[in-house]
């Protein structure tokens, strides 16, 4: 490390250690992004964000140089901003707590604001001022917001009669302990570095780390590990590690409140053999305890037990399929494994679009099969859409948005039977997610994949269609254009002239025992339902999806 002289970044917003980690990993052109976003003061936003938070971490160090993660909680506005270098903080950890009086004037303190119940989060470094017995006065030397990767969404409240628990300490896990870390799902990381002199990129650091359950791993009574995967490349806890190795953890018990708090040395992997049991990890953190301190009961504060998390995906491919029709193909950012779907399943995906303050949710049926390790959705630009216009006219490839865990009920309930995929339109997607799987099953059971379509200009995913249909027997495919154009070849292109309907379905299908798969507007889906009931077709055969403003 001592071939880097600190002079050298000294107009920078990262120090030595962060320069090595980006250094090492090939990140480039970063220096003009964080001038922009990490900033010496609150912005306005920030201030506002941090003063209605019910709680904030805190990352400082013990007597004994110690680095620790706690929560401090307090009322409603026990957190103010009286100007944008200041928060007035009217807490302290506990008696008991590991930073029980540890937080003295010029401590070096790391705070991370995060909002679980809207996955915000913003983070503040900086030192404590004047401090009391109630609180203390925290002066800004960075603030920076965050993605909202891996965050587990849960919604808090707060017991009436709150009464604090006892706390013990320890050098080793004890078997409750040990399933309390490697059932998590999320956890807190302090980190420091201060070199010589003064620079405001020295200091605590506190983060978030979430995941799977399951995700930290208990190698025994003294260590534990995790995977590390790709974020902000900011690199500031890996940063502060290779200069400084001592590191905190905590972990909270989310249901009764009760802290888990972690204080020795990590060590980080680079590339051992270990680390290609993590798909998508950039590297694996160990961390060698050498203090524990639990806290029974430590907040009056509860949160939801489980939660669903976000997943942050990049833009990989975007292809059109037709004039109003473009897929969009997304991976992990991290470049791990993505959760898997069943066929017909859709995906609910958040954009930040400019102008707009709120993420613009939406859910898009995923189009592709659900054995190709990546998400496909396949949207049509609607003409007041503004989620539907964003994607096509602005999302480039390399854009990252933010998604949920796929959902949906409209998926195949048996194996065996025939199915009848039916769609108009857009609704094509789901069906084409369906026939991806069915194209793999060694049967050969009847399926027939009907679609309409305006012409061959709006007809989306067409060649897919016929070449998946083409790699099994049993397999049908009839199209209907309502407006063909004069290019359009009937027998080619498409099968017959006008739109889907009850009668068409019943001179292509004779079989009331077949499932049928239905997607499209409304009134399309309720009229064929009617008419498949009336001729004998079971309702629980009938499976339907609606899309569009209607649905």
């Amino acid at each position: 490390m001592s071939d880097i002289d600190p002079r050298v970044f000294s107009a920078s917003p990262f120090h030595n250690g962060e320069h090595l980690a980006q250094a090492r990993l090939g990140v480039r052109d970063i220096e003009d992004w964080a001038r922009q976003v990490i900033r010496d003061h609150l912005p306005e936003q920030h201030r506002n964000f941090h003063t209605a938070l019910p709680f904030l971490v805190v990352a400082a160090r013990d007597e004994q140089n110690k680095p620790w993660v706690t929560l401090l909680e307090g009322p409603d506005g026990f957190i103010t901003a009286p100007d944008n270098k200041t928060l007035s903080i009217d807490g302290l950890p506990t008696r008991g707590d590991a930073l029980h009086g540890a937080i003295l004037p010029g401590s070096d303190v790391g705070i991370l604001g995060i909002e679980l119940a809207t996955r915000r989060r913003n983070r503040v470094n900086g030192r404590a001022a004047e401090v009391t017995s109630a609180g203390f006065d925290f002066c800004v030397d960075q603030s920076f917001g965050n993605c909202p990767q891996y965050i587990r969404e849960r919604k808090w409240h707060r017991l009436d009669n709150f009464v604090p628990g006892q706390s013990i300490r320890g050098q080793r896990l004890t078997n409750e302990q040990k399933q309390w870390v490697s059932s998590a799902d999320t956890f807190f990381i302090a980190s420091g570095y201060r070199g010589e002199g003064e620079s405001p990129t020295y200091g605590m650091d506190a983060s978030h780390r979430g995941g799977d359950r399951g995700f930290v791993q208990v190698l025994d009574d003294g260590r534990l590990r995790f995977p590390d995967y790709a974020g902000n490349n900011h690199f500031n806890t890996i940063g502060n590690i290779l200069l400084d190795p001592k590191a905190g953890f905590l972990f909270v018990n989310f249901t009764s409140g009760s802290f888990l708090q972690l204080t020795g040395r990590a060590s980080i992997d680079w590339g051992s053999k270990e680390l290609s049991k993590f798909p998508g990890a950039r590297r694996l953190l160990t961390l060698e305890i050498d203090e524990i301190v639990e806290t029974r009961s430590a907040v009056s504060l509860r949160w939801s037990s489980d939660a669903g998390s976000v997943r942050s995906l990049r833009l990989v491919e975007k292809t059109p399929e037709s004039a109003d029709v473009t897929s969009f193909i997304f991976e992990a950012r991290d470049g791990g494994i993505l959760a898997g779907f069943e066929p017909g399943q859709h995906l609910p995906i958040e954009l930040e679009i400019p102008g707009i303050n709120e993420p613009v949710s939406r859910t898009y049926s995923l189009s592709n099969g659900p054995d190709q390790y990546r998400y496909r959705i396949s949207v049509k630009r609607e003409r007041k859409g503004v989620a539907s216009q964003f994607l096509h006219d602005h999302l480039e490839i390399g854009a990252i948005i933010n998604s949920r865990r796929p959902s949906g009920d409209f998926v195949m309930t048996c194996n065996k039977c025939p199915l009848v995929l039916v769609s108009a339109g857009v609704g094509v997607t789901p069906m084409m997610s369906i026939l991806h799987a069915v194209a793999k099953e060694r049967s050969d059971r009847p399926v027939w994949f009907v679609h309409g379509a305006r012409d061959g200009e709006h007809h989306p995913l067409a060649e897919e269609v016929r070449d998946l249909a083409s790699t099994r027997s049993g397999s049908t495919v009839h199209v209907a254009y309502s407006q063909p154009a004069p290019g359009d070849r009937i027998g080619t292109d498409y099968d017959s002239h006008g739109r889907i309907d009850g009668a068409l379905l019943a001179r292509l299908i004779n079989n009331v025992d077949a499932h049928y798969f239905i997607c499209g507007p409304v009134k399309f889906m309720g009229e064929l339902q009617t008419n498949l009931e009336s001729r004998g077709v079971s309702p629980e055969h009938i499976h339907t999806e609606s899309f569009g403003p209607a649905g």
